[in-house]
């Protein structure tokens, strides 16, 4: 058998499972790629990654997708890395810049304007650099790393973690890890243990990466923001979430 494409997002909120990953006799058998989660989402959907840690709302477009693990990027309220920030009051809001890097947030986002917030702002896609652009009326979706990292930077801070909770009085998933075909039952025991070896040392991920993130607390992000383990009130929140998507696409 080669070596199997694997492919992660290479957020700080990814790093436990690839320490895990890179600490296990796994890696011998893998070809890790790391990636912004819109790319690990194209190379699930064409076939170039067997396995992917995929934003949740691309896992219907995956041919064959299926969930391999009990693990994923979850959060129980309050996420700290997938905000809207503004200078002014969301309700005050005209324009909000959508990130490019993740369809899942996008698409989360949305159902929070229209259901949570009940605003119906004009939506914009953004290329790099759009951050400079929210000022004044304008918001903007930013998520992952640079969302931890510019959160001082603006007034207004919109936690789309804490408001799916709100909403619906569920945990949310933003990626679990997903196949695309079938995978010999020793790889998937010995992946599963990788993973489960990296969420178990998130304390040293987060010492590991402190002089990177200088103004986040990362055991504080990594130990109760993020919760890892895709329990079946995590996948309950999962569905919901895809349901509310196929229900705005018949509209």
């Amino acid at each position: 058998m080669g070596k199997i494409n694997v492919t992660a997002v290479s957020y700080l909120n990814t790093k436990p499972f690839l320490y895990g990953i890179e600490q296990s006799p796994v890696i011998t058998q893998i070809n890790l790629t790391k990636e912004i989660p819109s790319f690990v989402a194209d190379s699930m959907i064409s076939g170039i990654a067997t396995i992917g840690l995929v934003p949740v709302a691309v896992v219907p477009e995956i041919s064959g997708a299926q969930i391999i693990s009990d693990y994923g990027i979850c959060s129980n309220g309050e996420v700290g890395s997938v905000c809207i920030y503004a200078q002014c009051p969301i309700e005050e809001v005209e324009t909000i810049y959508l990130d490019y890097q993740s369809r899942t947030s996008v698409e989360l986002a949305k159902i929070l304007l229209r259901d949570f917030w009940k605003v119906n702002p004009v939506l914009k896609k953004t290329v790099p650099g759009y951050e400079s652009g929210i000022t004044g009326s304008t918001a903007g979706l930013i998520i992952g790393d640079r969302s931890l990292q510019l959160k001082k930077k603006f007034r207004y801070c919109y936690d789309l973690g804490q408001a799916w909770k709100e909403l619906t009085g569920l945990p949310f998933v933003f990626a679990c890890w997903v196949t695309n075909r079938p995978l010999d039952e020793l790889f998937v025991i010995t992946f599963k243990e990788a993973l489960k070896k990296g969420i178990e040392s998130v304390e040293i991920v987060a010492r590991q990466n402190e002089s990177f993130y200088p103004d986040v607390d990362t055991l504080d992000y990594l130990n109760n923001k993020i919760q890892y383990h895709l329990t079946a009130e995590m996948r309950k929140g999962m569905e919901t979430f895809l349901e509310e998507i196929r229900i705005a696409e018949k509209i």
